[in-house]
């Protein structure tokens, strides 16, 4: 007669509650992963405008209110029948209802407005890199791919940080780049000269 060993009856329960244990933690860990908001995305909801961002207008049923404007070195914003709005310093949903109030004073009845981005401001990029100017924004932007836009270092360059104004500060800030440095649009970014 074959004898068992006790430890035998208990390694295929042990298995079997091993595996619910990790199917159950493989879940709740994408689960997680797909509830937490992505770090490179940004809401355009959530955006301050402010000088040279352009917008898009819609205002249903008004085809000759609805395009593009620029947002003025002021911050305002001239739309026809409804005339200069200040939209710096507000978001797109802010400037809706702006707009729309501003329109529903004149002979707009009941105007339903949207307002997208239609092209974030500039950044700017000067310092120790080939071609240092002023480049189009775009979501995601880091300081390194900017400098990849501006053509890269100079061989002066000091690779190690990077001097970052950003849109509205006074000042600058020092920030390393052995990490990714994000770029919102109306920065100013200085790469400094090495030192030997």
């Amino acid at each position: 007669m074959q004898q068992r060993s006790p430890s035998a009856g208990l390694t295929l329960p042990l298995l079997f509650v091993l595996a619910i244990a990790g199917i159950s933690a493989g879940l709740s860990v994408q689960a997680s992963a797909q509830t937490s908001p992505s770090a490179s995305s940004s809401s355009a909801d959530g955006y301050v405008l402010g000088p040279n961002d352009r917008i898009r207008l819609k205002v249903y049923g008004e085809s000759d209110i609805t395009g593009e404007y620029e947002i003025s070195n002021s911050g305002q914003v001239s739309i026809p029948l409804a005339g200069h709005i200040k939209a710096a310093g507000a978001t797109t949903r802010q400037l809706e209802k702006l707009i729309a109030s501003a329109l529903a004073k004149g002979i707009v009845r009941d105007p339903r407005v949207n307002v997208e981005i239609a092209q974030y401001r500039p950044y700017y990029i000067l310092g120790e890199v080939k071609k240092s100017g002023e480049y189009p924004y775009r979501n995601g932007l880091t300081v390194m791919d900017a400098v990849a836009s501006a053509g890269g270092f100079t061989y002066r360059a000091n690779e190690n940080k990077v001097f970052l104004r950003r849109a509205g500060a006074g000042a600058e800030q020092t920030y390393p780049l052995d990490a990714p440095v994000p770029v919102y649009p109306g920065d100013n970014i200085r790469i400094p000269e090495r030192y030997f």
